[in-house]
């Protein structure tokens, strides 16, 4: 058993564990969960030795190889393959010994203890390992140095897996991933056959793969058994318990206070008094569970754009010189589109991304939009370039020049810059924090289109939640980069695959498209069977009757819109025809606007009847 036993761990003055305790069973597999800045990764660095608690110690199973990765990224001419084969140490070393071993006991003994541990299986299952992770066979054998920061890491957690420790911790692991990757880690860790910790701000790999949850907050640690949706409903059900506890006690405080003012003067009841006023003394105040008001994403409504807000004709991009990355783009996307850029990192989601934000040209066809079209794009690299020594406040001015601090001061309270925050050093701020300045600033002039290139690397489970309300809210359209399930299935309507050097309608669902990363349901260019999920009875699929649905809708909406106006005009010149002494000159009759009154007003009731189908019929695909 892992035990932490009243770890207290002080950094900079400041207290980030405090007299935290708890056990962890062998064989469990435990999510590890807290807000931004709770103190998750110092945990993670006490349980490896890299941190000596100041108080309490942590007690780990004799003999048990912890694995952790390392914080520099491998560098350097061995391969990917290399790498990750290197991690198994004790196969190395046997090998190693082999070849300058003379003594044919002693290479009998080697050869098998190189079968017990499986290990001339080991390449085959490095390059498995390699291949889930992203890298195709001519990516495994390239020089490591040749890889961006990214793909090293990812280089790091396959010699991770690879070792096999009987304790696995992992620090946010799919940071670095796409979805197809992500997936890949999820099916991969559900049957890892030791103890795992790993901190995840992932609901689904959270849901799917740990049965514990050890929950961060204040310094403390607190087990839960389950999984993360276990983890919400115990921990509202706690939430009940100490509010219940906390107004008992207030009430109890309030009367005591009260008898204590009262009593305290007089001699016969002056005894009685002082006791209740000691026991005021030693009552621990029950502390309600912390929230954060500041945990806000508010985007702005931009002003109406007639679909189609964006198309692409047999469009084709790329850089430079260089072939392009993806040909033959054909699609639109509509003013009140929600779209998921599906396909591994590598195939050109982010080029696709930054031709529709006008960052590159297309180098054939065309790429058509209104010239008062605004885009707002984000991606991790405006997170990590914010300038240290500059505020929210700034930043803000500096964005929106010009402006009446008035508006400044209210993009920024959208995302939780209100008062003091506003005014705090970038550098001082979380990582979660910088990335809602990050959107603050890409929306603060109501863009049409938001292009959010994984946006939750930096965010909590909390944080999660409310960007996807968010989303839900803004009335604009999203096109949505990200390896985060659960905010892909909550926020976007259609699928578009990026893939084979273009980009195309995917037919199926999430689940569609799941099953095929995890090869276990064949499909074509994401059609043919892996659609028939998403196809309801009428065999229409789900996501073109969705849209269908929204179009009825907003069609429906305009048009009870100007019927209602015209219905008010008409009954204000029936008023006044039916108030004038005299028909006005060149006025239509009373009879003329009678009937023009009844033939709005059945427009009216037909585009109501519309309205309300095209609901029903919403309503009833998001309720499957």
């Amino acid at each position: 058993m892992l035990t932490i036993d009243g770890v207290t761990v002080r950094l900079g003055g400041r207290t980030i564990l405090d007299r935290a305790s708890a056990a962890v069973p062998v064989g469990a597999r435990v999510g590890l969960i807290g807000r931004n800045g709770a103190g998750k990764s110092t945990l993670m660095k006490a349980l490896i030795g890299e941190i000596e608690p100041d108080e309490g110690e942590i007690a780990k199973p004799s003999r048990a190889r912890i694995g952790y990765i390392a914080q520099e990224a491998p560098s350097g001419t061995m391969t990917p393959e290399e790498v990750v084969l290197a991690s198994a140490t004790e196969r190395a070393e046997l090998l190693a010994e082999l070849e300058t071993c003379t003594d044919m006991y002693r290479m009998g003994d080697v050869h098998d203890r190189l079968l017990a541990i499986d290990a001339y299986s080991a390449p085959a299952r490095a390059a498995k390992i390699l291949n889930g992770l992203g890298f195709d066979e001519e990516m495994q054998q390239r020089p490591v140095g040749s890889f961006s920061g990214g793909w090293k890491m990812r280089i790091a957690l396959g010699a991770l897996l690879f070792s096999e420790p009987d304790i696995l911790l992992l620090d946010e692991p799919s940071n670095h991933l796409d979805l197809e990757a992500t997936l890949w880690l999820e099916n991969f860790l559900k049957s890892y056959p030791a103890t795992l910790l790993v901190i995840s701000h992932e609901r689904d790999l959270l849901n799917k793969v740990v049965d514990h949850i050890l929950h961060l907050q204040g310094g403390a640690l607190t087990l839960y058994n389950g999984g993360y949706d276990a983890f919400e409903k115990q921990r509202a059900e706690r939430a009940a318990q100490l509010a219940a506890a906390k107004a008992s006690q207030d009430a109890q405080r309030a009367r005591l206070q009260d008898y204590v003012a009262r009593n305290s003067a007089r001699a016969s009841t002056a005894k009685q008094a002082q006791s209740r006023a000691k026991m005021l003394a030693k009552m621990q105040p029950v502390a309600a569970m912390m929230e954060d008001p500041t945990l806000t994403f508010g985007f702005p409504d931009p002003a109406e754009l007639k679909s189609p807000m964006i198309t692409l004709e047999q469009a084709a991009v790329g850089y430079g010189d260089a072939p392009p990355i993806l040909k033959r783009l054909n699609f639109r996307i509509d003013a009140d589109d929600r779209i998921a850029l599906l396909g591994r990192n590598g195939n050109g989601k982010t080029t696709l991304a930054r031709l529709l934000a006008s960052q590159l040209d297309p180098v054939e066809g065309e790429v058509n939009a209104p010239g008062r079209l605004k885009v707002g794009y984000f991606t991790q690299y405006q997170v990590e370039e914010l300038a240290g020594e500059d505020t929210p406040l700034d930043l803000m001015n500096r964005a929106m020049e010009g402006a009446a601090q008035g508006a400044v001061r209210a993009q920024l309270g959208r995302f939780g810059f209100s008062g003091a925050r506003a005014q705090t050093r970038v550098d001082k701020l979380s990582g979660g924090e910088r990335a809602r300045l990050a959107l603050a600033l890409i929306t603060r002039d109501a863009p049409h289109l938001l292009i959010l290139d994984e946006p939750t690397n930096h965010l909590d489970v909390d944080a999660r939640e409310a960007l996807i309300q968010a989303l839900n809210d803004y009335s604009g359209a999203v096109i949505l980069i990200s390896h985060d399930r659960h905010m892909v299935e909550l926020t976007a309507d259609r699928l578009v695959l990026v893939d084979d050097g273009t980009a195309r309608e995917y037919s199926g669902s999430m689940e569609d498209y799941i099953d095929l990363v995890l090869g276990r349901k064949p499909a074509k260019n994401g059609r043919g069977d892996a659609a028939s999920k998403a196809r309801g009875s009428n065999g229409t699929n789900i996501i073109a009757r969705t849209r269908m649905a929204k179009a009825e809708l907003a069609k429906a909406e305009q048009a009870m819109a100007r019927l209602t106006a015209d219905v008010e005009r008409l009954d204000s010149a029936i008023l006044e025809q039916g108030t004038a002494r005299a028909r006005p000159s060149g006025g239509a009759s009373i009879e003329s606007l009678l009937a023009q009154r009844a033939e709005a007003a059945d427009a009216l009731a037909e585009a109501e009847a519309a309205w309300l189908a095209a609901g029903t019929e919403l309503e009833a695909i998001e309720q499957g």
